[in-house]
């Protein structure tokens, strides 16, 4: 046994669990990671609906968790790149009246190699 006694103003030593000056004992920090949250990005519309549609899409990575993300932005990616090859096709011919289209070699009003003035 022991006669040694803490000197004045030394704090007393415990244990986790129990309570210092009647104050409870902080709990451990948690070493584990944070559940998902929003990131709060701002998604300004582009006004092409199909666009703004993918561009929403990044919203559902908000509430996966981090390794669930790749699935998310390559899905996203796949669909923008998708629209973007779209606008490099040609658009269908439209059909006119019967008789309207013009003979190979014949200038058309939209044909700018010809002057029109008249």
């Amino acid at each position: 046994m022991s006669d040694w006694t803490p000197e004045a103003g030394t704090p007393p030593v415990s244990t986790p669990d129990e309570p210092v000056d009647g104050e409870p004992a902080a709990a451990a920090p948690s070493f584990e990671p944070a559940g998902p949250a929003p990131l709060g990005v701002v998604r300004t519309p582009t006004g092409h609906a199909a666009v703004d549609a993918r561009l929403e899409r990044l919203a559902d990575a908000d509430h996966l968790p981090a390794d669930g993300h790749i699935e998310v932005y390559e899905d996203v990616h796949r669909g923008l790149r998708a629209e973007l090859t779209s606008l490099d096709a040609r658009p269908a011919a439209v059909p006119g009246p019967p008789g309207s289209a013009a003979a190979p070699g014949t200038p058309s009003a939209y044909d700018n190699t010809h002057d029109h003035r008249s």
